[in-house]
């Protein structure tokens, strides 16, 4: 087993797979879930995160550890916890990430350049968007604005059931305890779809611990950043990342489709079915839509034919 080099000062590219290439991430609450695991948990070690890009079935994070011990421990204490709320919520009881994640170091301020563009356009690449801004989970629009998706939030126009959200969710940060899903259920259930998206900001620039300046010093300006992920997408030949498909946009598709088909407020609810129940539903979506069986399989979290 090929040993984890991590360099004092110099940023790292986490990368992280689910067993057999499953969907990972289904739903805004997946995501915040995942989120503010990662901002509550680094505090407890000597990392600083400088880029986070959460796919629908992988994880990219550059951070800069003090030592690798941190970086392991660290990984692992966001990957255990989220793996245990996610298999809850999904009714499932195996492995859901691979044993080990990928890291690099990038030496170099050329690498560490082509390591932020290339998690900035990881959703462009998978087609999920034309800008890397305009990518949530990306968390680039976060640098620039505390609510880069939703309308700005006046406290006193806010509806009570908004205004009682938003204090819980400080509670629950200002004692560093991350989000989980049925907290994040109750709270949004009363919110309607404009308060969703404020809530959602709010949240993330709440929680979020990412230091921007570090990457922004690479390229000398937020707007150069942005111009550099416009002209190019990065690569990362030395980690070796494998893609299902051509397209993520398949995977909102799928879940647009299930939650009519099914009548689901929760897509989550899919997983309450059995495999072999899931298997039948596979062969249906596949002859009422025009989708990759192999991310279809992903998304339903079922093998079909050979991996």
């Amino acid at each position: 087993m090929k040993s984890r080099k991590v360099i004092r000062g110099i940023l790292n590219h986490c990368y992280q797979r689910t067993v057999l290439g499953f969907v990972l991430f289904y739903n805004v609450f997946d995501c915040l879930v995942y989120f503010t695991l990662f901002c509550t948990i680094i505090k407890k070690f000597d990392i600083k995160a400088v880029a986070l890009t959460l796919m629908p079935d992988h994880i990219h994070n550059s951070s800069v550890a003090g030592r690798r011990k941190d970086l392991s421990s660290f990984i692992q204490a966001v990957t255990c916890r989220f793996a245990f709320l996610n298999n809850i919520e999904c009714n499932r009881t195996t492995p859901l990430f691979r044993h080990r994640f990928g890291s690099v170091p990038k030496i170099g301020d050329k690498a560490a350049r082509t390591n932020i563009i290339y998690l900035g356009n990881n959703p462009v690449e998978r087609r999920i968007c034309e800008r890397a801004e305009q990518y949530r989970w990306n968390f680039l629009a976060y640098a620039e604005s505390d609510h880069p998706f939703s309308e700005p939030l006046v406290l006193r126009d806010a509806s009570w059931e908004m205004r009682k959200a938003l204090k819980q969710v400080k509670i629950e940060h200002d004692n560093n305890r991350h989000l989980n899903y049925g907290f994040l259920k109750r709270i949004y259930s009363k919110l309607d779809t404009k308060e969703r998206a404020q809530m959602t900001d709010y949240i993330i620039s709440l929680y979020n611990v990412i230091d921007y300046s570090y990457a922004i010093s690479l390229f000398g300006s937020y707007e150069n950043m942005l111009h550099a992920m416009h002209c190019s997408t990065g690569s990362e030949h030395d980690l070796n990342e494998i893609f299902t498909g051509k397209s993520d946009v398949y995977y909102s598709r799928i879940s647009q489709y299930l939650k009519q088909r099914l009548n689901l407020k929760d897509i989550h609810q899919i997983f309450q079915l059995s495999e072999p129940q899931r298997e039948e539903l596979f062969f249906e979506v596949l002859k009422n839509m025009a989708v990759p069986g192999e991310q279809l399989a992903k998304y339903l979290r079922i093998r079909i034919g050979r991996e």
